[in-house]
Order: C-alpha cells, then structure tokens, then sequence
C-alpha cells in the first residue's frame, strides 16, 4: 500500500519543529556555559545571540520566520560547529 502524499508533508512540518528543539536546547547549553564559565562563553561571538534566537524560539515561536531557522541552519550553525569543536580541542589538549 502506497503512504498518502500528504503523510509526507506531515513529514516535513515535524522535522522543521524538531529543528526548531534542538537550537532550543543549543540555546540552553550556551546559557549553562555562560553561567558556569564565562570566559569561555566569551570566546563564542555567536553566543549571546543564539541564546537570544532560543529565547524567541521557546517564548514566541509563532513569530519566528522559517526564513530565519533555514538561515540559522545555513550560516550560523556551522560557525557556532567550528567554534565549539575549537574549544573542546583546547580542553581536551589540556586534560592530557
């Protein structure tokens, strides 16, 4: 039995609010890390306004663009990759 087209939409509407979560729950990592070391909080640029982005994204989501999530997806989450895997580099070189 072939799946109704529109279950594949369904699809697409629960990905993009999963997508929505996990910069949620990025947003909230980067608070504890700001909480529990800012030094190195302020070694991400990007950092205060992910938080922000989380804040919007928990608090008024319904004014939240898809535009802005694809453009977070596309820009700023591999800068944010970068930035983070620099660091745990740096803190697993100093825990050798």
């Amino acid at each position: 039995m072939q799946r109704d087209p529109s279950a594949y939409f369904i699809d697409i509407l629960e990905a993009a609010a999963a997508i929505e979560r996990e910069f949620i729950t990025i947003g909230e990592a980067l608070k504890v890390i700001a909480q529990r070391s800012p030094q190195m909080f302020a070694s991400i640029p990007e950092g205060r306004r992910i938080i922000d982005f989380r804040n919007l994204l928990t608090h008024e989501h319904q004014n939240v663009r898809d535009r802005v999530v694809w453009g977070a997806i596309q820009v700023d989450l591999p800068v944010l990759v970068e930035h983070c895997t620099q660091l745990l580099t740096e803190i697993r070189a100093g825990t050798d």
